[in-house]
């Protein structure tokens, strides 16, 4: 039979145990609070949009708000589209082509920087590496007025060329890229090399196989951004052909005229590609960064 300084004992840590998970589940529920809130938030200016955008002028200007507004204008849509003032469904178009081949050009150019400087062993790669994390530091407003320039001179005005080449190599991607190539595994590069595979067949047929997180994370950004850019498309796309989404956006405030119910539908119209790629890669976007490495 137990001692009754055992049974005490054993009593006061069923006490402690349960207080313990009493607050494990306090804590969980305390963070799930928090999670659905922040949720909230951050689905607050996707809600104005799609409410907007499904407004009439005096909807969205009244005082009196409303979740919704009593009648929807699901016209705004087709009215969006059939404005022979922005071409919207061709802006489209233009931002999808620039942003695929942005994205495509990109993680070609940067993966093979990044594998050649973790991998291919010559006497300045870290010289040229540190040259390239130095362009970070350099404002792009600095080489803004000379890539026009440069662009303007080949007669890239206005051109898909000029649109996307500029923007090809982005050093971010070539450092993520480097770091994650420093730890991929040698023995699966070595075993290619005894096969009789270069540093050129061993990129393509091993190397780039397995660093599909990477390639996915690094895609999303890169598409993201080019999806979003504004100034670069402005300056370069002077006709309405080479209009994009975001230059197709800023039409529609004037200085005479504010087209809000429109506004607000071809926003919403152009995040949904976003969404779309975000929601097919976010899984991705997670592993490949955590994987790249922030040490030599």
């Amino acid at each position: 039979m137990r001692s009754p300084s055992r049974e005490a004992r054993d009593a006061r840590r069923r006490n402690a145990r349960d207080v313990r998970d009493a607050l494990v589940g306090v804590g969980r529920a305390v963070r799930l609070v928090l999670l659905l809130a922040l949720a909230l938030v951050f689905l607050i200016p996707f809600y104005l949009l799609v409410r907007n955008g499904l407004s009439s002028e005096a909807d969205i200007t009244s005082p009196d708000w409303t979740f919704f507004p009593a009648e929807l204008h699901w016209s705004n849509a087709s009215e969006l589209f059939d404005d022979p003032n922005v071409p919207m469904a061709h802006a489209l178009l233009n931002s999808s082509l620039i942003a695929v081949l942005t994205t495509v050009g990109t993680l070609l150019l940067a993966s093979l920087a990044g594998y050649g400087l973790a991998r291919i062993p010559y006497a300045y790669a870290n010289v040229v590496f540190y040259w390239i994390l130095g362009t970070l530091m350099v404002p792009a407003a600095v080489t803004f007025v000379p890539s026009f320039v440069l662009v303007s001179s080949l007669g890239w005005v206005s051109t898909l060329r000029g649109l996307v080449v500029p923007t090809l190599f982005s050093a971010v991607a070539a450092f993520i890229f480097r770091q994650y190539f420093l730890g991929f595994p040698r023995e699966l590069e070595d075993a290619a090399r005894v096969d009789g595979l270069g540093y050129w067949r061993t990129y393509w047929r091993v190397v780039v196989p397995n660093s599909r997180p990477v390639f996915a994370a690094v895609g999303t950004i890169v598409f993201i951004g080019a999806w979003n850019s504004f100034l670069w498309p402005l300056v370069i796309g002077q006709d309405r052909d080479a209009w994009t989404v975001q230059v197709a956006l800023s039409t529609f405030t004037t200085a005479q005229t504010v087209n809000l119910h429109e506004l607000f539908m071809a926003a919403a119209v152009s995040i949904v590609p976003l969404l779309v790629v975000f929601l097919v890669l976010q899984r991705y976007i997670v592993a490949g960064v955590e994987r790249t490495g922030i040490d030599d």
